[in-house]
């Protein structure tokens, strides 16, 4: 196969205008706003499972962390619904791109930090220098502290990049091997076609995981600032 292993991961287009806008606001539609008296068993189960999402992830929170249920509710389902859109044949991931996670993760982490400096002002700036630290060390500890504070973003970024990243390169590889050995050995691409079923199934737990812990992760650092 000639095709480049990475063309999937770039930003599709349609009559040179980029669609990514479109394709970022479409998961908005699997999740309309119920009208009647008597909801349907699809919007009962959805609500079913919202409410168990947020009493468990707001459960940790004071007053001040659970006026941010909205925000972590809406930030689960949009991440969970884009990466099982993404594992349609010729669709494309948005949360594939380092550029768009990071959009979310920065804003995400700064409003916590805003909070708990705001609110918290003293226990904030206390995690920068722990109690009982020798005064030679006092120096390299703040400037250790403070890397660690701007490196969380990065990290629930590129932990939402590489994990959605590899499990797509990983079907792409698969299928493209079992399509080769076709006309090879039929055995053998029997046995890969099943390793490929297999690895799809655990890609959509992984898109799901992986939405629950980028926002788990965000619940956390609220929770450390409120």
């Amino acid at each position: 196969m000639n095709e480049n292993l990475f063309a999937s991961f770039a930003a599709p287009t349609m009559m040179g205008l980029p669609i990514v806008i479109l394709i970022v606001l479409f998961p908005s539609i699997l999740f309309p706003s119920p009208d009647r008296l008597i909801n349907n068993r699809l919007a009962s189960i959805q609500q079913w499972l919202i409410q168990l999402t947020s009493k468990q992830m707001l459960s940790i929170h004071n007053h001040k962390g659970q006026t941010w249920a909205l925000m972590l509710m809406s930030l689960i389902l949009f991440i969970g619904s884009t990466n099982l859109l993404g594992l349609l044949p010729h669709s494309f991931t948005p949360t594939t791109q380092l550029s768009m996670n990071l959009g979310m993760a920065i804003p995400l982490w700064a409003g916590t930090v805003i909070t708990g400096f705001r609110y918290k002002t003293k226990t904030s700036l206390a995690h920068f220098l722990p109690q009982g630290t020798p005064l030679p060390l006092i120096p390299m500890l703040v400037i250790i502290e403070t890397i660690s504070l701007f490196i969380q973003p990065m990290a629930l970024a590129v932990r939402l990049t590489a994990n959605i990243t590899a499990g797509h390169l990983l079907i792409h590889l698969i299928g493209g091997a079992t399509l080769a050995l076709m006309d090879i050995s039929t055995t053998t691409a029997f046995i890969t076609f099943i390793i490929l079923i297999l690895l799809t199934i655990l890609e959509f737990a992984v898109a799901l995981i992986q939405a629950y812990a980028f926002t788990l992760l965000v619940s956390l650092y609220l929770h450390d600032n409120t």
